[in-house]
């Protein structure tokens, strides 16, 4: 099950009483069992501001709320509560932590999936173990980057990168210009103050502000939301390391 906190959200039942009735009929069910509650809190704020963090935290005490109203309706095989995604999954665990010291029969799951590679963009902003944490000792580290070349130099200031909208993630961000080198494994320049201005489908447009590049140069570009690039390649290429351009294997992927 699956409780959205406000009209016009996601799926799911709008209010607990309306998460009840459900139930009611799951339980009833000669097919189906009532295994648990989920839900997702991410889409209910996109920075760490008080109201986010309120709005979060009260969705998933809600969430903690149904779940001990269910008692009564769930038939003794294993409960599940779920929820969180990549970027309050902090909140999610002060929440369920509370919850635990009193049912600790329940799988209280944490499912979030984009530290797995982290960003440049939108995770970067957000998580709590990164830019928006609080004395973080050892943050995350973006794990995954594009790489794409100049084709066309058509003024100054401006570049065009023959990679677009099929090749890397623009629904949380546009990529965002991190170095410029003459080919793959050389030594970056950085493009400080560079960016992607738009992007089509195969093209990006890359300002360069007081950089320059030459046709032919390899520009490394930062991601923005994961996600969406997973979706795009059925493999992704795994380098030795951070430092490295050698590639030692492909993670297919079933996005």
């Amino acid at each position: 099950m699956r409780r959205a906190r406000r009209r016009g959200g996601r799926t799911g039942a709008r209010s607990i009483e309306a998460a009840i009735a459900v139930a009611r009929r799951l339980a009833a069910s000669e097919v189906l069992r009532l295994a648990g509650v989920a839900g997702y809190e991410g889409s209910l704020g996109h920075d760490r501001s008080p109201h986010s963090i309120d709005a979060v935290r009260t969705y998933l005490e809600g969430q903690v709320a149904l779940h001990s109203a269910l008692g009564d309706l769930y038939d003794g095989d294993a409960i599940y509560v779920t929820a969180g995604g990549s970027a309050y999954f902090d909140i999610v665990a002060e929440v369920y932590a509370d919850a635990m010291k009193n049912d600790s029969g329940t799988r209280w799951t944490l499912r979030s999936g984009a530290y797995i590679t982290h960003d440049d963009g939108f995770y970067r902003g957000i998580s709590p173990l990164d830019e928006a944490g609080v004395n973080v000792e050892r943050p995350l580290r973006p794990a995954m980057h594009g790489l794409a070349r100049v084709v066309s130099h058509p003024e100054p200031g401006l570049a065009l990168l023959d990679g677009g909208k099929r090749d890397f993630p623009f629904d949380e961000g546009l990529p965002i210009p991190r170095a410029t080198a003459r080919d793959i494994g050389d030594a970056g320049s950085p493009l400080d103050d560079a960016n992607v201005s738009a992007m089509n489908d195969q093209h990006s447009y890359l300002r360069l502000g007081n950089h320059d590049v030459a046709i032919g140069d390899v520009v490394t570009l930062g991601l923005s939301h994961p996600c969406t690039a997973f979706d795009k390649w059925h493999y992704l290429p795994v380098v030795r390391s951070r430092d490295s351009d050698r590639v030692i294997d492909l993670v297919r992927t079933f996005f």
